[in-house]
């Protein structure tokens, strides 16, 4: 009896060791690990127009529209619509089972507020706020938005994922005002965030929110049904990409957004990790000319760089000679998005003519002016850019001095308006979000609403006719029409040069399945076979 009790007690023991060991297996196998591109410093997608920090948006907040794979909107929040008033009132009614995070149903009041405060801060928002004529709850379920003249794109704009999003908020959150940051990060989406384990500049914690009721149709990048089949997702930040590569090969995580181009062939040659284009929107290359002061204030000067600009040259030196990882040539607007057209294209995929621009900025008057382009050092894409770009101007003849700092130091020295014996600057080269600059309402390299445009300040009227008529296009056929004149203008104009497609890859264990292409990482529909 006592042999029989002794080895009962060490089957109890043993099993009492093994059930903990089989339960963290269990919850590590509904735990996503991801290294995201950047740290998260904030939290809010409205204040914020950080690529990160919308990424954490999409993942706590849901929208009433939400973008196709064909880039155009599909109610989401939203059951549906209806125009009347000759396009100028629209009714949107919600469908039923949305709930915030805290178990409070998300009613029209909630949407109200969450619009007027995104309004005031993105682009697009700051288009339908001009435009409102009113906003208002009709019941618990619709609500109503008054337009001083139609706006088609109203629906793309409320459900656009670039910069700011029009997240859902609780109407107690979005009462906050626009320029100061909530604390409240109560969601409407499939995921929580769990402020409590929040660590800047390490961890990330998100839950699987157990009361989002998805869209019953399937998933298609930011529309559909949004399942979540993880219980918990964590975004773990490792600055360094060495850690981050070493961390993937060994399992001590699933995904890593942003691996170095030169460390691709490495996971490549691991079996267990697959190597993809999610974002196919990828990024656009883009120079920017300071519209304020000599050389660059000149018209004809600014047009002298295009014979001498060799796309592929630039997108070698960005991302690698991998053909897959680069798009060229790349016009105005996102290649493969509705709007990206070649009209005029052949300014920069015709033969490169290094004589004719020289000959071109001798002709326009170019006198010496010291040209101060600006070089991010922390970030290897725009550092690439930024001196194959000074190399180039110096082969035309410009007098270049390039000046190397770090991002948050650029993007400071890049709001001065001086001159450069004034701290000011001439050019810099950045990327942009491709689903940012694949319609002209968002797209800022190409306003020209002088001092309320984006770093460079060009006045350029007939580019903001041709955006204000985007705005007010009935259909694709016209939108399209509207982008191949605003093109042909930009290669008058110049307020910017197109220096190709970016196409990063993303990495990630080949046990994680389904992920979703088209933007940004995405974590519904998501598994782990």
């Amino acid at each position: 009896m006592a042999q029989v009790t002794r080895r009962s007690a060490l089957l109890l023991a043993g099993g009492a060791l093994a059930a903990p060991r089989i339960a963290d297996a269990q919850a590590q196998a509904r735990t996503l690990r991801f290294v995201p591109q950047a740290n998260l410093s904030n939290i809010d997608p409205v204040w914020s127009t950080a690529v990160v920090v919308r990424n954490h948006g999409l993942m706590i907040y849901d929208t009433l529209y939400g973008l196709g794979s064909n880039f155009r909107p599909r109610p989401q929040m939203a059951a549906g619509h209806e125009v009347s008033d000759d396009g100028r009132r629209w009714v949107i009614s919600l469908r039923s089972g949305l709930r915030f995070h805290d178990g409070a149903p998300v009613t029209a009041r909630d949407c109200v507020a969450s619009i007027q405060r995104w309004a005031k801060r993105d682009v697009l928002g700051q288009r339908l706020d001009a435009l409102m004529d009113g906003i208002a709850a009709l019941d618990d379920t619709r609500f109503e938005i008054r337009l001083k003249k139609p706006w088609p794109g109203l629906a793309f704009a409320l459900g656009k994922p670039s910069a700011n999003i029009c997240a859902i908020m609780p109407e107690r959150v979005a009462r906050t005002d626009p320029f100061t940051q909530i604390t409240d990060y109560t969601g409407s989406g499939p995921f929580r965030f769990r402020q409590d384990l929040f660590r800047p500049g390490d961890r990330m914690i998100y839950e699987r929110f157990e009361g989002y009721v998805p869209r019953s149709e399937a998933v298609d990048f930011l529309a559909g049904g949004k399942q979540a089949h993880f219980d918990r997702v964590e975004w773990i930040v490792m600055p360094d990409p060495s850690t981050a590569s070493a961390a993937l090969q060994n399992n001590e995580v699933d995904w890593w957004e942003t691996p170095l181009p030169d460390l691709l062939p490495l996971l490549r040659r691991n079996r267990d990790i697959q190597t993809e284009l999610v974002n196919t929107a990828g990024n656009l290359g883009v120079l920017r000319f300071n519209f304020l002061h000599p050389p660059f204030d000149n018209p004809a000067i600014r047009r002298a760089v295009l014979p001498a600009v060799d796309q592929r040259a630039f997108m070698n030196a960005a991302i690698g000679t991998d053909p897959a990882l680069s798009t060229v040539p790349a016009g105005v607007f996102t290649p493969g998005t509705p709007l990206a057209n070649d009209e005029g294209l052949s300014v920069l995929s015709g033969p490169r003519d290094l004589e004719a621009a020289r000959r071109a900025l001798r002709e326009a008057g170019y006198r010496g002016e010291r040209v101060v382009m600006l070089s991010a050092t922390d970030l290897p894409v725009l550092q690439n850019l930024a001196e194959v770009a000074a190399d180039l101007l110096r082969r035309i003849g410009f007098n270049v001095d390039l000046q190397a700092m770090d991002w948050g130091t650029h993007i400071q020295r890049r709001t001065n308006r001086g001159t450069v014996d004034a701290g000011g600057w001439s050019a810099f080269c950045t990327t942009w979000e491709g689903l940012d600059v694949s319609v002209p309402g968002s797209h800022m390299p190409i306003r020209g609403n002088g001092a309320n445009a984006w770093a460079g300040w060009p006045t350029l009227p007939r580019l903001e006719e041709l955006r204000e008529a985007w705005f007010e296009a009935p259909d694709l056929a016209a939108e399209q029409a509207i982008a191949r004149e605003i093109q042909r203008l930009v290669w008058q104009e110049v307020p910017f040069v197109p220096l190709g497609q970016v196409l990063p890859l993303m990495a990630h264990r080949r046990s994680i399945t389904g992920v979703v292409k088209g933007g940004p990482a995405l974590f519904w529909g998501v598994r782990r076979t």
